[in-house]
């Protein structure tokens, strides 16, 4: 079997990983596409860098338009060429549905597959339909998103979420961090737009902190495709941050870490499954706020609070992301986590810890797709 796989961003690029490597357990399978370092080191030549397809935000995105449609042009026609029996695309949409329509139009047999449906409970819910004339099955990272799938006319299995399989801290790992003061894990995202709009804010939450606490330590985990960016802009925070790259340094910081600030999005998940209590910050270009929160159909942006149905992690989006208003939120969680923790446990029970691991889960459910057909 040969699958040509998608993914956009680091979150997609860990998925697609888990799939493939879950894929590989079950039978011989070759990969052809896009992705990241995780992808690649699973056996993907990818056709192009990954970083080229991170980027968020309708202001964000104008100014590379046609370099990412040059590359939803060639992505599609090495998808057709390739041979394979399913196109998977991972996560952003923007890019991965425009890709799915040329390959279905070219080829209308082609089965596609989506991993992580989208947050059509959050907003713009006409999504679904449209995502459907040319996705044909989803794989749900979220145990309530199937019914809203199946409504739109696809077929849909809830895989489970793979932050629950990702593997914890060893004790040695952990103990690297330790320290006299508070840790704290700076995590400002995974794309540039936002680690530019983000890391001033953090700043001076640093500094903020650290007039609390003089021993502040800090640890920064980023990505390959920021990593230098990260490093310039931190470079004249009040504590100069532990800039990680190592997957297993990363592990150690998310263990030891005594509370975390955070850009919105999955790693509020990484986060819980490491018991890290964490206040999340998020801003973006003004025009891109304004209509995502004209489409908004829900009152909070972070995972932990939608499947633990609670709203113990505090948000400060947009206008509200200053360090007046981070910094005590940050020094209550230091006080007493004890709230944030139980919603972190229940989110991670929900998104099925203990259970089969998510990228088994998703490649039986890609191959029971395929077999549909």
């Amino acid at each position: 079997m040969k699958l040509f796989l998608i993914a956009g961003e680091p979150s997609g690029d860990r998925l697609g990983a888990a799939l493939m490597a879950g894929l590989r357990t079950l039978g011989p399978v070759e990969f052809a596409g896009v992705g990241g370092p995780l992808m690649q080191a699973e056996g993907m030549a990818s056709l192009f860098p990954m970083e080229e397809l991170s980027v968020m935000g309708i202001a964000e995105v104008l100014p590379k338009y046609r370099r990412l449609k040059r590359r939803i042009r060639e992505a599609a026609e090495a998808a057709l060429a390739s041979g394979a029996e399913a196109l998977v695309t991972i996560d952003s949409p923007d890019f991965c549905l425009r890709v799915a329509a040329l390959v279905k139009a070219a080829r209308p047999g082609m089965r596609v597959i989506h991993y992580v449906a989208p947050s059509v409970w959050a907003w713009r819910p006409g999504r679904a339909l449209r995502m459907a004339r040319v996705v044909d099955h989803v794989l749900a990272l979220l145990p309530f998103e199937p019914p809203w799938m199946t409504a739109a006319g696809m077929s849909c299995d809830f895989v489970g979420h793979p932050v629950v399989a990702e593997p914890l801290a060893s004790a040695a790992e952990k103990a690297v961090f330790a320290g006299e003061g508070p840790l704290l894990l700076a995590l400002p995202g995974s794309r540039r737009g936002e680690v530019t709009r983000l890391a001033p804010i953090f700043g001076e939450v640093v500094a903020g902190l650290k007039a609390r606490h003089p021993e502040l330590r800090v640890a920064l985990p980023t990505v390959r495709g920021v990593a230098g960016l990260v490093r310039e802009l931190t470079s004249g925070w009040a504590v100069r941050p532990e800039i990680i790259e190592d997957p297993a340094a990363k592990r150690g910081a998310f263990a030891a870490a005594h509370v975390a600030l955070a850009a919105s999005g999955t790693v509020s998940l990484e986060l819980a499954a490491n018991g890290c209590p964490m206040v999340i910050a998020y801003d973006m270009h003004p025009l891109t706020l304004w209509l995502m929160r004209r489409a908004a159909r829900i009152d909070t942006v972070t995972l932990v609070n939608l499947v633990s149905e609670t709203r113990t992690v505090p948000e400060f989006i947009g206008p509200a992301a200053r360090a007046a208003k981070i910094v005590p939120a940050l020094e209550a969680l230091l006080a007493d986590p004890s709230a944030q923790q139980a919603a972190m446990a229940l989110t991670m029970e929900r998104l099925g810890k203990g259970g089969e691991a998510p990228g088994l889960r998703a490649a039986r459910s890609v191959l029971r797709a395929i077999r549909r057909r």
